[in-house]
């Protein structure tokens, strides 16, 4: 273990804490800068920095609040260690490069997305279209590992700097997977008159897009899609749910899809490209 991929673990702690405080408050429509301490849901009082401790306190508290007592969810320790573990696979590889950088806000987001639709079946925008833009701005500065617009601009006669191209990677790959899949959703909802795709499901792959291009977005929808429905399908006959009415948390299938593209998926598509 290097000194680099310890500070990210611990760094992946702190913003896993941050992550449980977006997921509880921006479904919610609650600002997540004031009030600037955390508070029990239960009771409403202010926790001490001492009962904050990623983790730690967690544990030291048994999962209770120590004012009323309330159940604290599993889910605050849950956050903290995956966002933790996740800094640390990507650090430990590329150590403090910009690229670890770029991935860590990204599955920062995805875990954020992810726990979010799976509680309260919502994708806030501050993650996704937020996301969509940071993506994008970073584009500048850390290339997008896709030919897919720059083969396109060739054919048209255009050469820009790479600079220029890697931001253009960033938009199509932001653009036209979350077009199609809104696409898809409205052509759902008028033919079977209900809505069968959320819109937050859209901006979420533009936000996956503007990181990771095309060609990772597409094999993020096409796992987060298989993994939905096989899982839902399972999911549905043992809890024996009403199969037209359950409201599947598809962002949470895309979203542990976007964070193993993220880690793996560049691997993934260079030995389909060997395959072909």
């Amino acid at each position: 273990m290097t000194l680099e991929s310890l500070v990210a673990f611990l760094a992946g702690l702190i913003i896993g804490s941050f992550l449980n405080v977006c997921i509880y408050r921006l479904p919610r429509d609650l600002s997540v800068m004031s009030p600037a301490r955390s508070f029990c849901p239960g009771c409403e009082h202010q926790i001490a920095w001492y009962d904050n401790i990623p983790v730690v306190s967690y544990v030291l508290l048994r999962a209770r609040c120590r004012h009323c007592g309330a159940r604290i969810p599993l889910r605050y320790p849950i956050v903290e260690l995956l966002t933790a573990a996740l800094f640390f696979a990507i650090v430990s590889p590329l150590g403090a490069t910009l690229l670890a950088v770029k991935l860590c806000i990204l599955v920062a987001l995805l875990v954020g997305l992810t726990f979010s639709d799976l509680e309260e079946r919502i994708l806030p925008d501050e993650f996704t279209l937020g996301g969509t833009a940071i993506g994008i701005v970073l584009a500048w500065f850390i290339p997008v590992d896709d030919m897919i617009a720059q083969s396109l601009l060739l054919v048209g006669g255009l050469r820009p700097g790479p600079n220029w191209t890697s931001v253009a990677e960033s938009v199509l790959g932001a653009g036209l997977p979350a077009g199609s899949l809104w696409l898809g959703g409205m052509l759902f909802e008028k033919i079977r008159h209900k809505e069968g795709l959320g819109l937050g499901d859209v901006k979420m792959m533009a936000m996956v897009g503007a990181f990771l291009g095309l060609r990772a977005t597409l094999l993020t929808l096409i796992l987060g899609s298989v993994a939905g429905s096989v899982i839902g399908v399972i999911y549905i006959k043992v809890t024996k749910k009403d199969a037209a009415s359950y409201q599947l948390p598809f962002g949470t299938f895309l979203g542990f899809a976007g964070i193993f593209v993220a880690l793996a998926g560049g691997r993934v598509i260079r030995w389909y490209a060997g395959l072909l």
